[in-house]
Protein backbone atom coordinates (compact mmCIF):
# COMPACT_ATOMS: atom_id res chain seq x y z
CA UNK A 1 0.00 0.00 0.00
CA UNK A 2 1.43 3.42 -1.09
CA UNK A 3 1.61 6.48 1.11
CA UNK A 4 1.62 10.34 1.04
CA UNK A 5 5.02 9.96 0.67
CA UNK A 6 5.26 8.28 -2.36
CA UNK A 7 2.74 11.03 -4.02
CA UNK A 8 5.18 14.00 -3.73
CA UNK A 9 8.44 11.94 -3.85
CA UNK A 10 10.92 14.30 -5.88
CA UNK A 11 12.50 13.46 -8.71
CA UNK A 12 15.58 10.70 -8.07
CA UNK A 13 19.13 12.28 -8.71
CA UNK A 14 20.83 8.95 -9.25
CA UNK A 15 20.15 5.87 -11.77
CA UNK A 16 20.49 3.76 -8.18
CA UNK A 17 17.64 5.95 -6.61
CA UNK A 18 15.76 5.86 -9.82
CA UNK A 19 15.75 1.42 -10.10
CA UNK A 20 14.99 1.69 -6.47
CA UNK A 21 11.95 3.96 -7.02
CA UNK A 22 10.43 2.07 -9.76
CA UNK A 23 10.99 -1.37 -8.60
CA UNK A 24 9.50 -0.14 -5.10
CA UNK A 25 6.20 0.93 -6.89
CA UNK A 26 6.12 -2.37 -9.20
CA UNK A 27 5.87 -3.72 -6.33
CA UNK A 28 3.16 -1.44 -4.82
CA UNK A 29 5.84 -1.18 -1.17
CA UNK A 30 5.54 2.26 1.20
CA UNK A 31 9.15 3.13 1.96
CA UNK A 32 7.87 2.28 5.34
CA UNK A 33 7.32 -1.59 4.29
CA UNK A 34 10.84 -1.55 2.04
CA UNK A 35 12.20 -0.63 5.41
CA UNK A 36 11.01 -3.34 7.19
CA UNK A 37 11.77 -5.91 4.89
CA UNK A 38 15.27 -4.36 4.38
CA UNK A 39 16.08 -3.35 8.06
CA UNK A 40 16.27 -0.41 7.77
CA UNK A 41 14.28 3.15 8.03
CA UNK A 42 12.14 5.24 6.22
CA UNK A 43 14.24 7.74 5.76
CA UNK A 44 16.75 5.85 4.68
CA UNK A 45 14.97 4.44 2.09
CA UNK A 46 14.23 8.31 0.72
CA UNK A 47 17.51 9.37 1.15
CA UNK A 48 18.25 5.90 -1.29
CA UNK A 49 15.73 7.08 -3.57
CA UNK A 50 16.32 11.30 -3.75
CA UNK A 51 19.99 11.97 -2.73
CA UNK A 52 22.98 10.15 -4.65
CA UNK A 53 24.43 7.88 -1.93
CA UNK A 54 26.75 4.78 -2.08
CA UNK A 55 25.28 2.43 0.53
CA UNK A 56 27.83 -0.44 1.58
CA UNK A 57 27.42 -3.81 -0.14
CA UNK A 58 25.89 -5.45 2.47
CA UNK A 59 23.06 -3.10 2.55
CA UNK A 60 22.66 -3.61 -0.97
CA UNK A 61 22.21 -7.17 -0.64
CA UNK A 62 20.01 -6.83 1.69
CA UNK A 63 17.95 -3.74 -0.13
CA UNK A 64 17.83 -6.47 -3.79
CA UNK A 65 16.40 -9.07 -1.47
CA UNK A 66 13.86 -7.03 -0.14
CA UNK A 67 12.96 -5.92 -3.88
CA UNK A 68 13.13 -9.08 -5.06
CA UNK A 69 15.72 -8.61 -7.31
CA UNK A 70 19.32 -8.28 -7.56
CA UNK A 71 22.36 -5.97 -6.84
CA UNK A 72 23.42 -5.95 -10.34
CA UNK A 73 19.42 -5.14 -11.55
CA UNK A 74 19.67 -2.34 -8.88
CA UNK A 75 22.66 -0.89 -9.92
CA UNK A 76 22.68 -0.79 -13.44
CA UNK A 77 26.10 -2.94 -14.10
CA UNK A 78 24.04 -5.15 -16.07
CA UNK A 79 22.42 -2.88 -18.30
CA UNK A 80 24.22 -3.55 -21.52
CA UNK A 81 25.56 -6.89 -20.65
CA UNK A 82 24.40 -10.23 -22.05
CA UNK A 83 22.87 -12.16 -19.04
CA UNK A 84 24.24 -15.42 -18.04
CA UNK A 85 27.66 -15.21 -18.09
CA UNK A 86 28.04 -16.23 -14.40
CA UNK A 87 29.52 -19.60 -13.39
CA UNK A 88 27.26 -21.79 -12.10
CA UNK A 89 26.10 -21.74 -8.66
CA UNK A 90 27.13 -24.60 -5.99
CA UNK A 91 24.41 -27.71 -5.73
CA UNK A 92 22.13 -25.75 -8.32
CA UNK A 93 18.89 -27.88 -9.01
CA UNK A 94 16.42 -27.16 -11.65
CA UNK A 95 12.59 -27.21 -10.41
CA UNK A 96 9.73 -27.18 -12.44
CA UNK A 97 7.03 -24.44 -11.36
CA UNK A 98 3.53 -25.05 -11.98
CA UNK A 99 0.92 -22.67 -13.70
CA UNK A 100 -0.51 -20.94 -11.60
CA UNK A 101 3.32 -19.34 -10.18
CA UNK A 102 4.06 -18.90 -13.72
CA UNK A 103 1.20 -16.19 -13.96
CA UNK A 104 2.14 -14.52 -10.95
CA UNK A 105 6.05 -14.54 -12.20
CA UNK A 106 4.45 -12.70 -15.38
CA UNK A 107 3.48 -9.53 -12.98
CA UNK A 108 0.79 -8.72 -15.03
CA UNK A 109 3.19 -6.42 -17.30
CA UNK A 110 7.11 -6.21 -18.89
CA UNK A 111 9.46 -7.14 -21.91
CA UNK A 112 9.54 -10.70 -22.96
CA UNK A 113 10.91 -12.85 -25.95
CA UNK A 114 8.32 -14.00 -28.77
CA UNK A 115 9.17 -16.68 -31.34
CA UNK A 116 7.38 -16.51 -34.46
CA UNK A 117 7.94 -17.67 -38.26
CA UNK A 118 8.63 -15.08 -40.95
CA UNK A 119 9.79 -14.79 -43.89
CA UNK A 120 13.12 -16.23 -43.19
CA UNK A 121 12.36 -18.82 -40.95
CA UNK A 122 11.62 -18.58 -37.17
CA UNK A 123 12.52 -15.56 -35.64
CA UNK A 124 12.65 -14.04 -32.31
CA UNK A 125 12.05 -10.55 -31.22
CA UNK A 126 11.86 -8.65 -27.76
CA UNK A 127 8.17 -7.40 -27.26
CA UNK A 128 6.73 -5.15 -24.02
CA UNK A 129 3.53 -7.34 -22.94
CA UNK A 130 0.57 -7.21 -20.64
CA UNK A 131 -1.79 -9.94 -19.19
CA UNK A 132 -5.22 -9.17 -19.45
CA UNK A 133 -7.78 -12.27 -18.80
CA UNK A 134 -5.35 -14.96 -18.38
CA UNK A 135 -3.97 -13.98 -22.14
CA UNK A 136 -0.97 -12.05 -23.53
CA UNK A 137 -1.28 -9.23 -24.96
CA UNK A 138 0.77 -7.35 -27.49
CA UNK A 139 1.00 -3.95 -28.97
CA UNK A 140 2.33 -4.57 -32.53
CA UNK A 141 2.68 -2.80 -35.89
CA UNK A 142 0.19 -4.12 -38.49
CA UNK A 143 3.45 -5.34 -40.79
CA UNK A 144 5.12 -6.70 -38.34
CA UNK A 145 6.21 -11.12 -38.17
CA UNK A 146 4.08 -11.52 -35.19
CA UNK A 147 0.75 -9.54 -36.68
CA UNK A 148 1.13 -11.50 -39.82
CA UNK A 149 1.46 -14.76 -37.79
CA UNK A 150 -1.73 -13.43 -35.91
CA UNK A 151 -3.28 -13.19 -38.91
CA UNK A 152 -3.85 -16.25 -39.98
CA UNK A 153 -3.88 -17.86 -36.65
CA UNK A 154 -0.47 -19.45 -36.32
CA UNK A 155 0.88 -21.09 -33.11
CA UNK A 156 3.57 -18.88 -31.18
CA UNK A 157 6.00 -18.82 -27.61
CA UNK A 158 5.99 -16.50 -25.65
CA UNK A 159 9.25 -16.46 -23.02
CA UNK A 160 9.76 -14.63 -20.08
CA UNK A 161 12.66 -14.76 -17.51
CA UNK A 162 14.52 -13.24 -14.37
CA UNK A 163 18.27 -13.84 -13.43
CA UNK A 164 20.18 -13.35 -10.38
CA UNK A 165 23.58 -12.59 -12.06
CA UNK A 166 25.71 -12.79 -8.52
CA UNK A 167 24.06 -16.11 -7.09
CA UNK A 168 23.64 -17.83 -10.93
CA UNK A 169 20.03 -18.87 -10.33
CA UNK A 170 17.06 -17.43 -11.97
CA UNK A 171 13.38 -18.74 -13.67
CA UNK A 172 12.07 -18.99 -16.80
CA UNK A 173 8.58 -18.75 -18.42
CA UNK A 174 6.94 -20.36 -21.33
CA UNK A 175 3.96 -19.61 -22.95
CA UNK A 176 2.60 -21.71 -26.01
CA UNK A 177 -0.69 -21.26 -27.75
CA UNK A 178 -1.97 -19.90 -31.02
CA UNK A 179 -2.14 -16.03 -31.93
CA UNK A 180 -4.99 -13.50 -33.14
CA UNK A 181 -5.14 -10.49 -33.90
CA UNK A 182 -8.09 -8.45 -32.21
CA UNK A 183 -10.41 -7.27 -35.45
CA UNK A 184 -13.24 -6.08 -32.87
CA UNK A 185 -12.92 -2.31 -31.84
CA UNK A 186 -14.54 -2.09 -29.41
CA UNK A 187 -12.89 -5.24 -27.63
CA UNK A 188 -9.31 -3.85 -28.97
CA UNK A 189 -10.07 -0.31 -27.23
CA UNK A 190 -10.98 -2.40 -23.81
CA UNK A 191 -7.54 -4.31 -24.17
CA UNK A 192 -5.85 -0.85 -25.00
CA UNK A 193 -7.21 1.12 -22.41
CA UNK A 194 -5.98 -2.44 -19.85
CA UNK A 195 -2.52 -1.69 -20.97
CA UNK A 196 -0.02 -0.29 -18.60
CA UNK A 197 2.97 0.53 -20.87
CA UNK A 198 3.11 1.16 -24.80
CA UNK A 199 5.89 -0.13 -26.74
CA UNK A 200 9.35 0.81 -26.58
CA UNK A 201 9.98 0.77 -29.90
CA UNK A 202 7.64 4.01 -30.58
CA UNK A 203 4.28 5.27 -32.25
CA UNK A 204 2.81 3.17 -35.11
CA UNK A 205 2.15 -0.30 -33.26
CA UNK A 206 -1.62 0.03 -32.63
CA UNK A 207 -2.18 -3.51 -33.70
CA UNK A 208 -3.65 -5.49 -30.46
CA UNK A 209 -2.91 -9.29 -31.03
CA UNK A 210 -3.51 -12.04 -28.22
CA UNK A 211 -1.53 -15.04 -26.95
CA UNK A 212 -4.00 -17.52 -25.72
CA UNK A 213 -1.94 -20.36 -24.36
CA UNK A 214 -2.61 -23.98 -24.97
CA UNK A 215 0.37 -24.71 -22.60
CA UNK A 216 1.94 -22.77 -19.38
CA UNK A 217 5.46 -24.31 -18.01
CA UNK A 218 8.27 -23.07 -16.61
CA UNK A 219 11.50 -24.17 -14.75
CA UNK A 220 14.01 -22.24 -11.18
CA UNK A 221 17.89 -23.16 -10.82
CA UNK A 222 18.11 -22.99 -7.28
CA UNK A 223 21.20 -22.61 -5.40
CA UNK A 224 21.54 -23.38 -1.43
CA UNK A 225 22.06 -20.45 0.46
CA UNK A 226 21.79 -18.06 -1.74
CA UNK A 227 18.98 -15.13 -1.29
CA UNK A 228 15.68 -16.91 -1.84
CA UNK A 229 16.62 -20.44 -2.33
CA UNK A 230 16.36 -23.13 0.50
Amino acid sequence: MNTADDRHTPHATSDLGRRVAARRAQLGLSREELAERSGSAPGFIAYVEERVPAPGIEFLVRLANALETTVQDLTGSTADVAPGGSRAGYRARMEEIDETECWELLDGHGVGRVAVGGGDGLMVVPVNYQVVDREIVFMTAADSALARSAASGAEVAFEEDRLDEAFSQGWSVLLVGPARTVSDEASARRIRDAVHSEPWAGDGRDTVVTLSPRRVTGRRIRVPGAPGGP
